[in-house]
Parts: structure tokens; sequence; C-alpha cells
């Protein structure tokens, strides 16, 4: 079964896809295991994530350890039609067309719902949601799932709270092997590619506004700060605001921060971070981007209805008028602009993200008979160490390790 746009595209995206396999060390050996052990076989996964090659080669991973993969993006703009068409050529069930309207998208996400999955990949929470509402008859059959971002994690605690989960989640975004190096690293890489490549613009001597200082907006500052950028943060929390002043970055409310930014990002997990109150403080030109997961940090409606004229100023770039003549820019839609403007986090990084995904997984089919409540799990301490060692050994890089002496010293308060 499948929907998408263009079947005959699969020897590009084929090409694409042994590129980053080529690149993802870790995915490859686990392929190999899941291939011998067999251990998701009979079940059937739904996943919604940015489908673009690492995540492709993901299903890939998934599927040879016996799953039946029904797969369909995550957001509108971040398909990749030449990848989905090569996963169809290759047999697999994909719903998913790159830039379609809102309700071409919704459609995907019910396609591998309808199925009645065993396993939720999920990234953003919209699966959950939907099999939390429309098809609240399919949840009984759902072992656990696994979510990949910041704000589906957000949308998981606060349905834990509410007692509206009725399924286990693991929280994939929390392990370390996921937000130390794909939110910072990642990020910050993949995000500065979507905006120069669209831009085909400088970043020395811009002041950039970054908004919100989590682990995604440090690596976003740290990148503008090495291209020469002046770096502001605006945060509301005093903890991450204190950190950005220490890190050597001046931080700003929003409305202070307009009249001088060049380039802003968005990295929150929130709504509402440039609205109508912000969008007259805009200096002329100035960019506005955004790399959380939904495209409501740019108040993409309120500065529709705000504007008196709007145009395609460049691939991915949408140009708006504002009363009074000013000009402001903002690219991929508002929408996340490292998969929407770009191809998203480097090979390597969504290696170690897609791990954690695979082993947590595996842990919630391990440990299905134990794992029976609607609550969110963190991904085991021995899963995100043995992902580590992997890597490491897959750069040739050794380490020490504890003598029985010191294990003997650091678990005893006697020891002198």
């Amino acid at each position: 079964m499948y929907d998408i746009a263009n079947p005959s595209l699969w020897e590009e995206g084929e090409r694409k896809i042994r590129w980053v396999k080529d690149h993802m060390p870790l995915l490859r050996g686990l392929e190999e295991e899941l291939a011998q052990e067999l251990p998701f076989a009979g079940l059937r996964v739904a996943l919604s994530v940015h489908l673009e090659a690492k995540t492709a080669y993901l299903c890939r991973v998934l599927a040879a350890g016996g799953a039946e993969m029904y797969v369909t993006g995550s957001n509108p703009l971040s398909t990749q039609d030449d990848v989905a068409a090569a996963l169809v050529h290759g047999g697999m069930n994909v719903f998913a067309h790159h830039g379609c309207d809102m309700e071409t998208y919704r459609a995907g996400l019910r396609r591998v719902v309808e199925i009645s999955p065993q396993i939720v990949i999920d990234d953003g929470g919209d699966l959950v949601h939907l099999l939390h509402t429309e098809y609240r008859d399919l949840l009984p059959n759902v072992i656990g799932g696994c979510e990949e971002t910041t704000t589906g994690i957000l949308r998981l605690r606060a349905m834990e709270k509410e007692g509206a989960l009725r399924f286990p989640m693991v929280s994939v975004n929390d392990a370390d092997c996921k937000h130390l190096f794909d939110n910072r690293y990642g990020t910050g890489q993949s995000v500065w590619d979507g905006i120069n490549r669209t831009t085909n613009l400088i970043v020395a001597g811009k002041t950039v506004v970054v908004a919100g200082y989590g682990w995604c907006g440090k690596g976003v500052a740290m990148r503008a700060k090495g291209m020469g950028a002046s770096v502001v943060v605006t945060e509301v929390d005093p903890i991450k605001a204190m950190e950005a002043v220490m890190d050597g970055f001046a931080v700003l409310p929003m409305k202070q921060a307009c009249p001088i930014g060049d380039i802003f990002v968005t990295v929150t997990g929130n709504c509402g971070i440039l609205t109508t109150e912000h969008f007259p403080l805009l200096k002329e030109g100035a960019i506005l981007s955004n790399a959380g997961h939904f495209d409501v940090e740019v108040d993409m409606q309120a500065l529709n209805d705000f504007a008196v004229r709007k145009w395609e100023a460049r691939k991915n770039i949408t140009g708006y008028e504002l009363p009074g003549g000013k000009t402001v820019y903002v690219l991929a839609e508002g929408r996340l602009v490292n998969l929407g403007a770009g191809d998203g986090h480097p090979a390597e990084i969504m290696d170690l993200s897609f791990a954690v995904q695979v082993m947590s997984a595996l842990y919630l089919v391990e440990n299905r008979a134990a794992l029976s409540g609607g609550e969110v799990l963190a991904v085991p301490r021995r899963v995100d160490e043995e992902i580590a060692r992997r890597r490491l050994a897959a750069w040739g890089v050794q380490m020490d390790t504890l003598t029985p002496k010191q294990e003997e010293y650091l678990a005893s308060w006697r020891a002198e």
C-alpha cells in the first residue's frame, strides 16, 4: 500500500539512502543483528518521522528485524518524494507527499494509524494524539512507542499528568546519546545549513537572535558565534538565561531584540514567540526562521493578517510587506528550517538518535509484559552507554575502565 507523489523517482532516493547508510555504522551493525534475531517479527510499526534518507534507513533497519512498516512524514515540507519512492520500490507501505496541504498530511497519519500498530515511532506526537482521540478502539493493541523530539515529550508529559496516556512511551529525546548530540550539534549545523543554502547571505557581522536556550538553542547560538555573528538569546527560564550570559551571549526580551536582529531562529517548542506585537519592531530586511517542531513559533497566521502584501522572494523565502513599507522575510513557511529548507541533521548524528530509537523499541518488545501502564519512560542507562561504546568503537577511540578497587571506592561511603 502506498500514496506518494511519484514512484518513478526511486533511483535518486536509493542513492541518498545508500550514501547515509555508508555513514551510519551503528544502524548498520544493528541491522545485521536484527536480521539474525528478528525481534519484531509479526509486529506492525507505525512511524511518523521526517521522511528523508536517514529516516528511510531507520525504516529498513526495523524491517530487517521483522517489522511490518507503515511510514508517513512528520512535516509536509520535510518529506522527500524520491526517498519515499525508494521505500515503496523496496516494498514498504508509505503515505507521504512533499509540500502537501494539511488535509493530505493528516490523511497520511491516519493511514498508518488505521493498520492498528503495535509499536509507534513518533516525532512530535501526531500519531499518539490520533490514537488517543480518533482511534481509541485501537489503543489496547499498542505495546508502546518511542518519541523523538522535545515537542512530543512535552505533549506526552501533559497527557501523563492528566492520566490520559494509555500505553508506555519511551522518551528517546531525553537520552544522552540523543539530546546532547542531536539537539546541540545536529540542530546547530543543520539549521545554519538550511539558512545559508536558502538565503545565500553571509552570517558574519550580523546579529542573530536565538529564541530559546535549550540544547537546540545552544547549538544554534554556538554555530552562529563560530560564523562571526553577534548573538542575542531570548529566554523565559532564569537558569538557561544565566547559562547564555556565562556562555558569552547577550540576553534580552524579544521586544528589545527585534529592532537589532538580522536573523531570528525560534527554537522553544512553544507558540507565539514572534507575533503581531513584535512584527512592527523588526528592522528592515529581517529574516525569520523556526527550528521548533511545529509552525507556531513564528505566528504565521498573524503575520499573514498583519502584512499588506506577500510574495515569493526566492525558493523557500516569502517576503512580507508590513504597514509603513517595511519588508521582512520568512524561511520555509515558518516550518522547521533545517528540514523544510535543507536535508536535516548530518547522517552521523542521526545514527546516534536512530540507534536509540531501535534499541528503545527493542526494550518495549522485550519488556512488554511488565510495561502496561500509560507512562513516559526514560531510555535505560545501559542503552545509552551501549550506543556510546559502539560509536566510540566505530571511531576507533579507546577509553579507560574502572579497576575493581576504584569501583569499590565509589560504591562505599567507608572507603578512605
